[in-house]
């Protein structure tokens, strides 16, 4: 049994995670975290870390980058591996995460879809293959997003920078150039609106031909999944930072 302290257990995504959780029989919530501390289901729900007292194998984060803190300390503390599933990090939040991946089991993805981390191993192969193409990245979201672009966008730009001969150029607002596209832009391209899920399409345009490559999520269960997944094999793991890639290899 993978015991799991839920952050962000009142919010859209947290009931989400709560009834994949629900639904297996080998992971069970012990408590939750959140300031909007209401009590939706069966489990104690705290306000922070601090009035923790339950023990766990694991923490799920889907809330805000401003309880990171909390949580890392909490983690490096009792010895409790996370998977940090929250997006719009600092390059200082990342920075503390680096840190206390030394001492505790961290796992971070900015999309926890399956379907979504093997379209970036996707991408990366036709960059190999489709050398010379301009490669341009499209991402949809709900109204209600707040950071733009997704840090799923800024997965697939960074995985498939990987494998590019020249470092790349991210041009995230082209209305503020006044020239040709160059050869080592990647292009990422932000759309909110309405109750669209996740959407990303990945461009690659040559000389009389475009290859997209494209994945939609048709609700947040999909995440919530992939994260309940990561928790369960993140309980049996040793301190280091640790991704998708390494759970698909797990079951590929």
């Amino acid at each position: 049994m993978t015991n799991i302290i839920l952050c962000g257990c009142n919010g859209k995504m947290g009931q989400f995670i709560v009834k994949a959780i629900e639904s297996r029989e080998d992971t069970k919530v012990v408590c939750g975290v959140d300031f909007y501390n209401k009590q939706l289901n069966d489990f104690p729900v705290y306000k922070t870390f601090d009035e923790i007292t339950e023990k766990a194998d694991a923490i799920i984060d889907f809330s805000n980058p401003d309880a990171l803190s909390g949580l890392l300390s909490f983690a490096v503390k009792n010895s409790v591996p996370a998977v940090i599933c929250t997006t719009g990090l600092s390059n200082e939040q990342m920075q503390e995460i680096k840190r206390a991946s030394e001492s505790v089991a961290l796992f971070q993805s900015g999309n926890m879809s399956l379907g979504i981390n093997l379209l970036i191993e996707l991408a990366k192969k036709a960059a190999t293959v489709l050398n010379g193409f301009d490669i341009e990245i499209i991402e949809k979201h709900h109204n209600q997003k707040i950071d733009a672009p997704s840090g799923t966008a800024l997965m697939i730009a960074d995985e498939v920078s990987t494998v590019l001969e020249k470092e790349p150029q991210y041009v995230y607002d082209r209305h503020s150039y006044r020239r040709k596209r160059r050869e080592n832009e990647i292009g990422i391209h932000a759309v909110r609106g309405g109750t669209i899920v996740g959407e990303h399409d990945i461009i690659f345009a040559g000389h009389d031909e475009v290859v997209t490559i494209s994945h939609q999520a048709q609700s947040k269960e999909v995440f919530a999944v992939g994260s309940v997944n990561a928790a369960v094999f993140l309980s049996n793991q040793k301190p280091g930072m640790y991704d998708m890639s390494d759970l698909l290899n797990t079951i590929i």
